[in-house]
């Protein structure tokens, strides 16, 4: 039976899920999406899916990459896969897109760089429950120097060692990052300010680490040297208290565009 590589292109609700990898005790986005795609092909048995991201309990999606094989007859119309995964999946998980790839795609491996934004509210209204699960509800009692993130986020961009900015313990041969984008920008409804970041790679934790640093400096809780120098760090004891994770998204995800079988843009 002739199976072919596929990417799906999803978006998730983080807040009812213990993060996207595979746990034998608590509901994770790849199981969900696992079960699924065994429901739709059940004669085929097992099957197993790559994400780009291995996002934490809380965090969300907006363009999660997610790799599997399926067998030849899903080649031909790929929409009609994103329909049926669709129908089937809970209300928390939404298949965007779906593309025919070319064969050894590896919604990780594969990926050349990834984007994750991060939320935060200024505002009272922030607390609102139709807000407080996906940003950071600051509020507007304590004054965030916004001049004072942008300073900080200049440092990132480039190749630094970022064990100081990430969690201990990882399983990775390296703490190498390369920042292509690090910037904070207001938000559109005018309630806060929001953070995009750039890499080819991101260590655990390490989105969050950053923001968390930042933000106490926009607080004033800290000098703004500190952050250089938790750049050059060689462990994590000086850093600030990660972000909450529900301010934080996966945007999107980058592929060399001689992946796609259909010959389409290289990102998703």
């Amino acid at each position: 039976m002739t199976r072919r590589s596929f990417l799906a292109v999803i978006q998730y609700d983080g807040s009812g899920f213990a993060g996207w990898q595979r746990q034998s005790a608590a509901r994770t986005v790849q199981a969900d999406f696992e079960a699924v795609l065994e429901r739709l092909m059940a004669d085929e048995g097992r099957i197993a899916v790559t994400g780009a991201g291995r996002t934490d309990a809380g965090v969300h999606a907006l363009g999660q990459g997610v790799s599997f094989a399926a067998t030849e007859r899903w080649a031909e119309q790929p929409a009609d896969l994103r329909r049926a995964l669709n129908a089937l999946l809970p209300r928390d998980i939404w298949v965007e897109r779906v593309h025919l790839m070319r064969p050894g795609f590896d919604a990780r491996r594969s990926a050349t760089a990834r984007r994750y934004r991060y939320v935060i509210g200024t505002d009272d209204r922030s607390a609102s429950p139709f807000r407080r699960s996906y940003e950071w509800a600051l509020g507007a009692t304590r004054a965030l120097d916004v001049a004072a993130l942008h300073a900080a986020a200049t440092a990132l961009p480039g190749e630094h060692d970022f064990r100081g900015l990430a969690a201990a313990g990882a399983a990775t041969s390296h703490y190498r990052c390369r920042v292509a984008l690090a910037q904070w920008a207001p938000r559109a409804d005018g309630a806060g300010v929001t953070f995009t970041v750039e890499a080819d790679r991101f260590l655990h934790h390490m989105v969050r680490f950053i923001v968390g640093t930042m933000v106490d400096i926009a607080l004033g809780r800290r000098p703004p040297e500190d952050f250089p120098r938790l750049l050059a760090a060689t462990d994590n004891l000086a850093a600030s208290p990660p972000a909450p994770p529900h301010g934080l998204y996966l945007d999107a995800v980058h592929y060399p565009p001689d992946l796609y079988a259909e010959g389409e843009a290289a990102h998703v």
